[in-house]
């Protein structure tokens, strides 16, 4: 399941976070690789741990803990701090699979990376290349998107990044475990609430249609009750 959340962050958001990053220390993203991803990757990234890197990634977990579709996709467990890079004069980064497990820095603790987030920083039209390219059973998605926007993609995804011919595009990219550990129950559940928001919405004031939702919103809780990882 593929899933772009538009409007993650405001304008003003998105202006006040490249602010800081690009003024921020930049060194090579092959320091984070892995040994089959390092050598496939050539970017640049902001050491963990940095202040910048800090401060942006908290105003992206709240936007992300505001954001409910975020929340129906995800059902989030644990996220781990978001981190930064940038491509520009070619880079990109091969086809890759992102690792299985993360131990967030500085600490003993670790997540299973079941999905995937890209968030854009720079608009589409400021750079030419930089899709991100992600592959499943129906093809390849070629996703750009407008900045403040993010995508979310199972992490069991074969995935790369296009060269940058032009300019230069800045993202944030993180995991997180969520507690669905099945993409395929977790897409399931994600139709289900949509179904019931749609419900709820077009049917308002129908009597009929109220119990309805509330039947679904039955069936929704039992199934997370059943499948839900704490």
């Amino acid at each position: 399941m593929l899933v772009t959340i538009p409007d993650l962050l405001t304008k003003e958001q998105v202006s006040e976070a490249k602010t800081l990053l690009e003024a921020a220390e930049w060194i090579d993203g092959r320091a984070t690789a892995g040994y089959q991803a390092a050598k496939t990757k050539d970017n640049q990234q902001i050491p963990e741990g940095h202040p910048a890197t800090k401060q942006v990634g908290e105003t992206i977990l709240r936007a992300l803990g505001q954001n409910p579709l975020f929340m129906s996709a995800a059902l989030p467990l644990r996220i781990y701090p978001p981190m930064f890079n940038r491509y520009s004069g070619g880079q990109n980064f091969g086809t890759h699979v992102d690792g299985a497990i993360r131990q967030f820095p500085g600490s003993p603790v670790r997540i299973r990376t079941d999905l995937s987030a890209t968030l854009f920083f720079e608009e589409p039209e400021n750079y030419d290349g930089g899709e991100l390219c992600v592959e499943d059973t129906y093809g390849v998605h070629r996703v750009k998107l407008p900045a403040g926007s993010l995508v979310l993609y199972p992490s069991t995804s074969l995935h790369h990044v296009t060269p940058v011919t032009r300019g230069t595009r800045l993202c944030s990219f993180f995991w997180l475990q969520s507690m669905i550990r099945d993409d395929g129950q977790r897409s399931l559940l994600f139709d289900l609430d949509l179904g019931i928001q749609r419900l709820g919405g077009e049917l308002s004031g129908n009597e009929a249609a109220e119990k309805i939702a509330v039947q679904f919103t039955g069936v929704y809780h039992n199934l997370l009750r059943q499948w839900a990882e704490m």
